[in-house]
């Protein structure tokens, strides 16, 4: 019985582990963080990133939401753009981006929640 229990422990140890991430809303494995905020600042126009937030909706699913700074603004397919090439790059398939002309927003220090 005691290697049974061993056998299961073993078996459900990264599910355990998923679980665990899900229900505190950590980035999912397999996504780089840093490489998302380094890919959004790589966007034409795009001074800073701020209140960057990735996490999982579901096992399936994961969920984008950030702040960018671009001073002349951008129009709607730029956006549709952007989701369509960080759900292509980064398997991130809900997207939300909130774009800024200024940097007076509350949330832009990361110390920020």
């Amino acid at each position: 019985s005691l290697a049974i229990i061993a056998l299961i422990g073993w078996g459900s140890w990264g599910l355990l582990r998923d679980s665990a991430r899900l229900g505190m809303l950590g980035v999912p494995a397999g996504i780089d963080s840093a490489k998302v905020r380094q890919f959004l600042l790589d966007q034409s126009g795009v001074t800073a990133v701020h209140d960057l937030h990735i996490w999982p909706m579901s096992t399936t699913e994961t969920a984008l939401t950030a702040h960018l700074v671009i001073p002349q603004g951008q129009d709607d397919s730029f956006l549709h753009d952007l989701a369509q090439r960080i759900s292509h790059d980064f398997g991130i398939g809900h997207v939300t981006v909130q774009v800024e002309q200024g940097s007076d927003c509350a949330l832009a220090d990361d110390a920020v929640i």
